[in-house]
C-alpha cells in the first residue's frame, strides 16, 4: 500500500515542518508514505491557478489510486471510521492520494476525480494545520488498527 498526501503550497514553516516528520516518522514502512509539495500557481486569475495546479497534480496521480480530497465541505470521519476505511483499503492493497488543495481551492475535475471528499473540520485551516491534522490522523489511524494505546476512547 501506498499512501501518499500532495499539497498545494509553498515552504512550510519550521515549525509545521516539524511536527509533521515527528508523525510521518511513526508511520508504518509497509504504507510506503509520501508527502508531495506541488507549488501554487502564478495566474491572473482563480480559476486558472486552479486548472493549472489541477494539471500539475494529475501528473502524481495513477488511474487506479483512490482520491481523497480535504475539504471543508467534505464528510467529517471519526478516527475510528478513518482507521476502518484505511484498514479495509490496506487489505484490498489500495493505493490513496490524499489531495490538499492550494489558496483558492481546487478545480472541478479535481473533484470530480476525488473518490471521496474529507473535512479536516467545519473551519476553514490553514493549510500546514489541515496537512499536520491529516498526517497526525494517519499515524492514530495506524495506532487504532494495530491497537496502540495513543488512541483512546
Amino acid at each position: 500500500m501506498h499512501i501518499g498526501v500532495l499539497c498545494v503550497a509553498g515552504r512550510p514553516s519550521d515549525w509545521a515542518a516539524d511536527a509533521s516528520e515527528n508523525y510521518i516518522k511513526r508511520l508504518p514502512r509497509a504504507w510506503q508514505f509520501s508527502m508531495e509539495r506541488i507549488a501554487p500557481a502564478k495566474r491572473d486569475s482563480a480559476g486558472q491557478r486552479k486548472d493549472d495546479e489541477w494539471q500539475r497534480l494529475q501528473r502524481h496521480l495513477k488511474a487506479n489510486d483512490i482520491v481523497i480530497l480535504l475539504d471543508e465541505r467534505g464528510k467529517s470521519l471519526a478516527s475510528r471510521q478513518i482507521a476502518t476505511r484505511i484498514n479495509d483499503w490496506q487489505r484490498e492493497g489500495c493505493n490513496l492520494k490524499f489531495i490538499v488543495g492550494g489558496p483558492d481551492g481546487v478545480a472541478s475535475d479535481c473533484r470530480q476525480r476525488a473518490t471521496q471528499q474529507w473535512s479536516v473540520s467545519p473551519m476553514t485551516l490553514p493549510h500546514e494545520l489541515a496537512r499536520l491534522v491529516l498526517v497526525e490522523q494517519l499515524y492514530r489511524a495506524h495506532s487504532i488498527i494495530e491497537g496502540h494505546p495513543y488512541h483512546r476512547d
